[in-house]
Formats: structure tokens, C-alpha cells, sequence
């Protein structure tokens, strides 16, 4: 049986790497993600490797919807399929909400929200649509969904990230493709 291949956005550190880690483990070819942080994918893809297990390390900015093409592109070229989809790249930022600036927001908005949008929609429209099949997973947070003191953005985006999946979930239904969140609290 041929093994599933997953993408782990922002995989080179935090819950993004553990995932990645403990899929690979599982026996899944993984497609370890980074927008900033090469060294530690790098770090990833070798102690990966040297476990035997499938891995490749791929730079995208999930920002950009041409890179994000682009990588899945490379994915499907490389490993055949797109199976599953982690959507875990995001940032956090502790601050007042009168200190929030539009900057801030915009920023927040671009990676969690848009970026998920970006590569959830390349993998359907790619692969898993005309084969009806795959899986969609959005690590949001428990601040999505009881809100946190000092990170209304954050929790603005977060609980976003719920309602996407929410409604993506029921319009992907009838095509086989899963779509479910998870909502982790992370210290």
C-alpha cells in the first residue's frame, strides 16, 4: 500500500514540528513547510531521514498564493498525492487590544487567516476535488473559542479559523474530503 502524503504548514518548530514528527512516524510521507525558519526544517528533514522515514522540506510563504501553487505542485510531482492537509502556520502576539494596530491585525489576518485559505484551496483544486478524497486539519486554539486576555487578535483569528472549518466541512461532505479543527492549548 502506498503511503498518504501530508503537508504540515509552519512544521519546522512548536505543535507544526510534533505533528510532523509523529505522522512521519506513523508512516506518512511528510512535506515539512517553513516560510523563515530553514535551519530548524532542515533539522527536521534530517532527523527524519535518519529514521528512514519520508520527508521533504519545502519553502513557501502561505501568504503568496503562487508560492503556495507552486508547492503543491512539488508535492504532488514528488510524492505522487496530496492526502492531508495541516493547516498550522500562524503567530501570536501578546497586547493590549488599544495597542493593536491595523498593521498587526492585517499581519495576523495574512497568515492564519489567508494562508489557510491559500493552501486549503491549491490542495482541493489540485488533487483532493477530482479525487474526492483528503483531509483537511486547522490547528486553531482554545483562545478561538473562549477568547484569552492580551490576545484579541489572536483569538479573533483563531475563532475564524473555526467557522472555516465549520462551513468547508459541510460543502466538502459530498466530495469524501474531511475538514476538522483542533483546538490545542500550547505553553
Amino acid at each position: 500500500m502506498k503511503s498518504k502524503t501530508v503537508l504540515v504548514t509552519g512544521a519546522s518548530n512548536g505543535i507544526g514540528r510534533d505533528i510532523a514528527k509523529t505522522l512521519a512516524f506513523e508512516g506518512y510521507n511528510v512535506c515539512i513547510n517553513y516560510n523563515k525558519s530553514e535551519e530548524q526544517a532542515m533539522s527536521l528533514q534530517k532527523e527524519l531521514l535518519e529514521k528512514n522515514c519520508n520527508a521533504m522540506v519545502i519553502k513557501a510563504d502561505i501568504r503568496k498564493k503562487e508560492e503556495v501553487d507552486k508547492m503543491l505542485d512539488e508535492i504532488i510531482k514528488h510524492f505522487g498525492s496530496i492526502d492531508v492537509v495541516v493547516n498550522n502556520a500562524g503567530i501570536s502576539e501578546s497586547k493590549l487590544f488599544t495597542d493593536i494596530t491595523e498593521e498587526d491585525l492585517q499581519n495576523m489576518f495574512d497568515i492564519t487567516i489567508l494562508g489557510t485559505f491559500n493552501v486549503t484551496k491549491s490542495a482541493l483544486k489540485k488533487y483532493m476535488i477530482k479525487n474526492h478524497k483528503g483531509s483537511i486539519i486547522n490547528i486553531t486554539s482554545i483562545w478561538g473559542i473562549i477568547g484569552a486576555s492580551m490576545e484579541v487578535n489572536y483569538s479573533t483569528m483563531k475563532a475564524g479559523i473555526i467557522g472555516m472549518t465549520k462551513a468547508l466541512a459541510k460543502e466538502l461532505a459530498p466530495s469524501n474530503i474531511r475538514v476538522n479543527a483542533v483546538a490545542p492549548r500550547y505553553d
